[in-house]
């Protein structure tokens, strides 16, 4: 599945009453939620593997592609925050934004 283009206009983080918060299409909200809508089902079909004592090698296989798939949506929130969160906060002035963008890709890169 492609990726999901937007411009900045489109992508856009506010400030509100709890914390930030990132405003997103309705397309790529759609295109987000459908795939961790099949992630989810890779995780209930992994468990009823498990369930049903499935070769070990054949679980561990549908267990890389749910990372895979999860991974996938990770590198698109990542795009999307970085031409636009990030972007706007540095525009702003808020260079603490390089810190906390560091830390997250140093949890993914885990």
């Amino acid at each position: 599945m492609e990726p999901v283009k937007e411009s900045c206009e489109e992508l856009s983080c506010h400030t509100e009453e709890g914390g930030r918060k990132s405003h997103h299409s309705d397309k790529t909200k759609q295109n987000l939620t459908s795939r961790l809508n099949r992630i989810e089902g890779q995780i209930r079909g992994i468990k009823s593997m498990i369930e049903k004592d499935t070769y070990c090698d054949d679980v561990l296989t549908q267990i890389a592609a749910a990372q895979s798939a999860l991974g996938s949506v990770a590198k698109l929130l990542l795009e999307g925050h970085l031409k636009s969160c990030v972007v706007e906060r540095i525009q702003a002035g808020e260079d603490e934004v390089i810190e906390e963008l560091l830390v997250t890709v140093n949890k993914l890169m885990k």
